[in-house]
């Protein structure tokens, strides 16, 4: 049995559902729970080893991977040569081996993309999706609690702490959150601790987190539809413009320095009776471009047929305010993410 599959009989025993999925299901949660706790079984990790891993990723990813320490992680992506984006995740370190973090279903694909690229190098790639336990808290309460529970919490976004066998990540956003990794053994007495004060809460509760923080995912269906750019990449510490020549490099610059971006991520809410999904498009009556006006990056459900979304569309569209779900949908109502918006 893997660990994987031990953590899905171990939160069976406490009243948790698994999906078909292997995702853990519990029952619904208020919006803005003050302390909720969250399987994230949805993520899954690859293992970079070797004595050129460093150098290897530095020539494929967005950020620099150099950054990457044991005390401090960072968001990244790998992109096309056209600098369009595959994949985004999290780079972290747990001793001499770095570790990518991102959705199942993309994990396949960037870890086929990655091989093609070691030719030489010495570099091994491995999914350890079932080595380890993700765990997320968040909420008011996230920072007494994990206090009581660690001798030290990491202090900035991104940065981590690691307690024995658990590494502990502070993330982003407007909702104080921590991300916490570690094997089987560690992490089912640590469930069982936090569960005692904390609301369990499905994946879909962590996604609103992540559209609040404006913190973007690529998923199946927006594969190579954007420069890192218009996912605001680039104002979350996800790109670097110093480190030198990475695959689609050029393309990313050029737009960096010399283009005019026309779409950016915004957030927002919609009322309809066809839950929105990743992939599906948003319309306005003044766009004149030959694609939709916008994409929908990622939504979770608030009740009542209202859904909070992040998406990518037009800068003019927004400014007009008329964004529509599909051609005679409901109107969005739009907003900036929380870390604002620089003028194009």
């Amino acid at each position: 049995m893997t660990m994987n599959e031990q953590w899905r009989e171990f939160l069976r025993t406490r009243s948790a559902r698994i999906d078909d999925l292997g995702q853990a299901r519990f029952p619904e949660a208020p919006p803005d729970a003050a302390l909720a706790l969250c399987d994230l079984s949805h993520l899954g990790l690859i293992a970079v080893t070797g004595e050129d891993a460093t150098h290897f990723l530095q020539g494929q990813f967005t950020n620099d991977i150099r950054l990457v320490t044991t005390t401090h992680s960072q968001l990244s992506s790998h992109c096309t040569p056209k600098g369009r984006i595959l994949a985004n995740f999290r780079v972290l370190r747990r001793d001499e081996t770095l570790y990518l973090q991102l959705p199942r279903p993309q994990l396949d694909l960037l870890l086929k993309r990655l091989r093609m690229y070691v030719m030489r190098a010495k570099v091994v790639l491995t999914d350890v999706s079932d080595d380890f336990v993700t765990l997320g808290l968040s909420g008011d309460q996230a920072p007494d609690c994990l206090a009581a529970l660690f001798p030290a919490l990491p202090e900035q976004a991104n940065d981590l702490i690691r307690h024995g066998e658990v590494t502990l990540i502070r993330l982003a956003g407007p909702t104080p959150r921590f991300q916490m990794l570690g094997p089987v053994t560690a992490m089912t007495p640590l469930w069982d601790t936090l569960a005692a004060t904390a609301t369990p809460v499905d994946a879909a509760y962590w996604t609103r987190l992540d559209i609040r923080a404006g913190i973007p995912t690529i998923h199946p269906e927006t594969r190579e539809a954007f420069v890192p750019q218009m996912v605001n990449l680039q104002l979350i510490d996800g790109v670097s413009f110093t480190k030198g020549c990475y695959t689609g490099q050029e393309i990313v610059a050029r737009m960096q320095y010399l283009g005019k971006l026309k779409r950016r991520l915004y957030l927002g809410e919609v009322t309809t009776d066809q839950p929105p999904r990743p992939g599906d498009e948003v319309f306005s009556p003044i766009s004149d471009s030959a694609q939709t006006a916008g994409t929908i990056l990622e939504a979770a459900a608030l009740g009542d047929g209202r859904y909070e979304v992040s998406l990518v569309v037009e800068i003019a569209a927004y400014e007009d305010g008329r964004v529509a779900l599909g051609e005679s949908g409901p109107l969005l109502t739009l907003r900036e993410p929380p870390y604002g918006l620089p003028a194009v």
